[in-house]
């Protein structure tokens, strides 16, 4: 069975606005490109999803680590959560209709781990008791505005991991307490 990870970068003071919170530095980038590269695949909510939709297509201002990533977010999997989409790009599926049915199924015909990005989604999938591991990046900046990580009562929770990622980020991983 899958196991669903909520897991973003972040500012200090909570928020996931990705338009506005700087690029990661090098190490930090390098953690992002190993992760997304061991995913089974992700959920994306529509923001989100419109958002990644810039690694499907090569850039000739990318560096290599650029090109890298986009080749392994490429290869997997991704499902999007929307109401208003009515198409969405290569290697993705668009899931209407019941949400916690369909990802309900998409946890049994899986193993391993899928990323659910987008605040939003997160908390619809928090609320129906789907998601096994919080991932919290944080990084030292903020922003006072923007989508926060959790966009409902946070829930309880248990740490399970902490400490240091790339030159300037900070992680917290939990699991539901």
């Amino acid at each position: 069975m899958a196991k669903f990870v909520y897991g973003m970068a972040q500012s200090l003071d909570g928020y996931v606005d990705h338009t506005v919170l700087p690029a990661p530095g090098p190490k930090l980038f390098r953690h992002f490109i190993e992760w997304v590269g061991s995913l089974t695949g992700s959920v994306y909510g529509r923001v989100v999803y419109e958002l990644m939709q810039y690694w499907d297509e090569d850039r000739p201002e990318w560096d290599d680590a650029e090109h890298e990533f986009a080749v392994v977010w490429r290869r997997q999997p991704k499902w999007v959560v929307s109401r208003t989409l009515k198409s969405v790009g290569p290697n993705a599926t668009l899931i209407e209709g019941d949400l916690e049915t369909a990802m309900r199924d998409l946890k049994g015909r899986y193993e391993g781990e899928i990323e659910v990005a987008g605040p939003r989604l997160a908390q619809s999938l928090t609320d129906l008791g789907l998601i096994d591991e919080y991932r919290l990046i944080f990084r030292p900046f903020v922003l006072g505005a923007g989508a926060p990580f959790f966009v409902g009562a946070r829930p309880p929770l248990r740490l399970i991991a902490s400490g240091p990622v790339g030159e300037d980020a900070f992680a917290l991983n939990y699991v539901p307490a």
